[in-house]
């Protein structure tokens, strides 16, 4: 099952990954591996990454984290192909991803000369411009026909528990969910708070928006890291968040 429908799909440039995981999907269809163990690979293979940058091995550091957006598409696509989709899946990879972009800038931090204090802005940045794709991507879901509606637009009550998973992880895995990302949430929800309201927004837009799409966010660091450019990455991601104020402008202002 697609997200989306034929109508509202997008160019998406930051899941590059998906034909990836759509192939390790279709390995494991038939197998005893869960959405949840494809969830744990790609949190391994995003550790080995931060290992690698710790180490200064940047060029396998970059191959980590391609891989980790790769193998991050398949936990998806594997709940689609057994019919199993699943709250703890959805909280858990999110988890997953915040931890991960965390540890991936507090490794470049210890092997650069980048202060402390703007290590945790371009956290903040990173987390925001996230959210924003998120948040329109969610709306967009939400509002087409026979697209996926597992990721709520406002995520305040924890949910029910769906075939095959225990309420208790839900529970758990929603509270941890809303302690990291509730503060994002707020402010997105805050900068832009009329935006469920929109028919639509068009495909070029949201093509736009995907380059704050957690995958094109690893891809820009992959490509510094593999190319020498390490000392640029954190300042070049709070630089970045320059678009969030363009983008939601232009939302409002034109997209209705």
């Amino acid at each position: 099952m697609s997200k989306l429908n034929s109508k509202d799909k997008f160019l998406d440039l930051s899941d590059y990954g998906r034909r990836f995981g759509r192939f390790l999907a279709n390995i494991l269809k038939n197998t005893n591996f869960t959405p949840i163990h494809v969830t744990i690979l790609f949190g391994v293979s995003g550790l080995i990454a931060v290992y690698c940058i710790l180490n200064q091995h940047y060029f396998l550091a970059a191959i980590f984290i391609i891989l980790k957006s790769g193998i991050d598409a398949a936990d998806g696509e594997l709940a689609r192909l057994k019919k199993t989709p699943s709250y703890s899946g959805r909280y858990l990879d999110s988890i997953f991803d915040i931890f991960l972009n965390f540890f991936f800038l507090v490794a470049i931090w210890k092997v650069t000369n980048i202060p402390f204090w703007m290590m945790l802005l371009a956290f903040f940045c990173i987390q925001l411009q996230g959210t924003l794709y998120n948040y329109y991507y969610v709306i967009l879901r939400n509002k087409s026909i026979g697209g996926d509606t597992t990721s709520k637009i406002f995520e305040y009550k924890t949910p029910k528990a769906l075939p095959g998973e225990e309420q208790k992880l839900v529970n758990t895995l929603f509270a941890i969910y809303t302690l990291v990302y509730g503060g994002f949430d707020k402010i997105i929800h805050a900068l832009d708070s009329t935006a469920y309201k929109a028919k639509a927004f068009p495909n070029w837009f949201m093509t736009i928006l995907s380059l704050y799409g957690l995958g094109f966010q690893l891809l820009i660091i992959a490509v510094m890291l593999s190319i020498g450019l390490i000392n640029y990455v954190i300042p070049f991601l709070i630089l970045y968040s320059i678009l969030i104020v363009l983008l939601i402008g232009f939302r409002k202002t034109y997209i209705h």
